[in-house]
């Protein structure tokens, strides 16, 4: 699964082995224990990538992403998932997917280098 951290002033992206639906149930019971707010909806995220990528056309063939041509030197990456957060209209919460292990790893690695830049969801 991945879990996409976006905060007022950043983003990030990790790995982690846990399954989506754990992970949410988790996070609801943490909420009802702490009595705090928790708002969750299905929803998609995308960041922008390079476009001469030639691997990232492989990923989007499994059909796990969806890519977007932005212009002739990006490409938008769209992923399905759920968006979690304590406010409805808040642009800062957490986004989790699930997708094929090597999708994972290979937008993991990404986003551990420098061509990798936020969107929004």
């Amino acid at each position: 699964m991945l879990k996409l951290t976006y905060t007022e002033n950043s983003f990030s992206l990790e790995i982690l082995n846990e399954s989506l639906e754990n992970w949410v149930n988790t996070r609801v019971i943490l909420a009802l224990r702490s009595h705090t707010k928790i708002y969750i909806e299905p929803s998609t995220a995308t960041f922008l990538l390079p476009a001469n990528l030639p691997y990232l056309a492989d990923v989007a063939q499994e059909h796990v992403v969806q890519l977007c041509s932005c212009d002739a030197d990006s490409v938008e990456v769209i992923l399905k998932g759920t968006w979690l957060t304590s406010d409805a209209d808040s642009e800062v919460g957490i986004f989790v997917t699930a997708l094929s292990e090597s999708a994972e790893l290979l937008l993991n690695h990404l986003s551990q280098s420098e061509q990798f830049c936020q969107l929004g969801v």
